[in-house]
């Protein structure tokens, strides 16, 4: 089990940035992939973005693509996600989660994901 907490979440103007980060406890980190979800008020959980375990593959939901950016440090055990030209529906609750393997399964979709942090609110103002 990875224990995991987000944080760097925020109010922002529309077209601004945040760097969502994720802090991992426990030996499986740098052997999983590591995704972020998010959750808006009456809205089920979605995909945002993903990472294979040694950082050479990344996946992106595609209205994020081209604006945020998912990293990850190994060393350091903590994941990463950059998000810039924030838009008023980027709005959410932003988890991290931990893969149950080493690369991201999209036809699992979150069942692939074993361990979850508590979540960090993102704000976007119009």
């Amino acid at each position: 089990q990875v224990q995991l907490v987000e944080s760097g979440g925020g109010l922002v103007q529309t077209g601004g940035s945040l760097r969502l980060s994720c802090a991992a406890s426990g030996r499986t980190f740098g052997s999983s992939a590591m995704g972020w979800f998010r959750q808006a008020p009456g809205k089920e959980r979605e995909f945002v973005a993903a990472i294979s375990w040694s950082g050479g593959n990344t996946y992106y939901k595609d209205s994020v693509k081209g604006r945020f950016t998912i990293s990850r440090d190994n060393v350091k055990n903590t994941l990463y996600l950059q998000m810039n030209s924030l838009k008023p529906e980027d709005t959410a609750v932003y988890y991290c989660a931990a893969g149950s393997g080493p690369y991201y399964r999209a036809r699992e979709g979150p069942r692939d994901f074993g361990s979850w942090g508590q979540g960090t609110q993102v704000t976007v103002s119009s």
